[in-house]
């Protein structure tokens, strides 16, 4: 979730049917945190390559899920994980006609009940993406990959944040069981992109 990720959608590019569905719900519901735009797009291309299952943590209005099953091939199972219940309601009505996809009411932990995947996107607040504790070797399956979002692009080695070491970017940066680059995707932000080694 970006802060003020839902504004980006003002410019009036066209979107798929279900991430329009989706930003509407977040602007009628003054949800301000949806994935932007750019995250959106690497979704959506990242989820074609989903053979068996998508995960996400942090559903919020569905923005991000709605770019992942807009993307994925048919057949594809998406589970995405929410803590607040409210969220939970507007992304299960939203969903409520789309196979294969369930919205959890939970804490992000409870993303281990459904996987491995071959794409997880780990996103929204009291989640595992600050240290790595989303463990890839467990979450994904062999050669699935993990998406960390909404860092600042990175400038220097080692990786800092405000002045202070970027502890979470280089957990998965360099984490034994991922081959992890970052991307950028717009000039104040970055994702990181990990695959589990073989």
């Amino acid at each position: 979730m970006s802060v003020q990720g839902t504004d980006s959608y003002r410019s009036g590019i066209p979107l798929p049917y279900l991430v329009a569905r989706a930003v509407e719900a977040a602007q009628e519901s003054g949800f301000a945190q949806s994935c932007r735009l750019e995250q959106g797009r690497l979704l959506h291309a990242l989820a074609s390559g989903a053979r068996g299952s998508i995960g996400e943590t942090g559903t919020g209005c569905g923005v991000g899920l709605a770019w992942l099953v807009s993307g994925r091939q048919p057949g594809v199972r998406v589970v995405s994980v929410e803590r607040e219940l409210r969220l939970v309601e507007i992304a299960t009505e939203l969903f409520r006609d789309v196979p294969d996809v369930e919205i959890v009411h939970g804490d992000w932990t409870r993303i281990h009940e459904h996987g491995p995947f071959d794409l997880l996107v780990v996103d929204g607040g009291g989640n595992g993406k600050q240290t790595a504790a989303a463990d890839p070797e467990v979450l994904l399956t062999p050669g699935g990959s993990i998406v960390v979002d909404d860092f600042t692009p990175l400038t220097s080695w080692p990786p800092t944040f405000q002045g202070r070491p970027d502890t979470a970017r280089s957990a998965w940066l360099e984490h034994p069981a991922l081959l992890a680059t970052e991307v950028r995707l717009a000039p104040d932000l970055s994702t990181v992109i990990g695959t589990r080694r073989p």
